[in-house]
């Protein structure tokens, strides 16, 4: 019961904070190549949020494969090494991503803050080439199932 009403409390707070965010209420205008952009009033909120939920989802996953890990280790070392060589692997890929980033200050039109140069800047690079590998790994996990169960068949 508890994981369902929990489930429901984060829904309910990220449909709320939605609509806060997509509210025609301004908290000014930003001039942006001659046109006048609104600034939304809760744009910080919804940002919030949204780093609230992605580390939610990094500790639930990280405690979820800490779980299968000890699960599997009692049962088979074997195959929860094999899991844990996974694990250590997107580690690897995480840190390579990282290294590839650049601290260079991202030019970004009427912005003059300081979350866009150094490690934030190097960072939001990680994110994004990891994204990049993680789509192109799916695909090629989709292409290898396709052909492999064809040939089984």
């Amino acid at each position: 019961m508890i994981p369902k009403i929990t489930l429901w409390a984060l829904l309910a707070i990220g449909i709320v904070c939605s609509i806060m965010f997509y509210l025609p209420v301004s908290e000014g205008s930003l001039e942006v190549a001659g046109d006048f952009l609104n600034i939304p009033q809760f744009t910080n909120l919804f940002l919030t949020w949204n780093y609230i939920l992605v580390v939610l989802v990094c500790l639930c996953t990280l405690g979820f494969v800490v779980w299968e890990f000890v699960k599997t280790y009692k049962v088979n070392k074997k195959a929860a090494l094999r899991k844990l060589g996974v694990v250590v692997a997107f580690v690897v890929l995480v840190l390579i991503c990282w290294f590839i980033g650049s601290p260079k200050e991202v030019e970004i039109i009427g912005y003059e803050g300081t979350d866009n140069v150094g490690a934030m800047a190097q960072m939001s690079d990680a994110c994004l080439y990891l994204t990049y590998f993680l789509v192109l790994a799916t695909i090629a996990t989709m292409v290898w199932g396709i052909c492999y169960t064809k040939t089984r068949k």
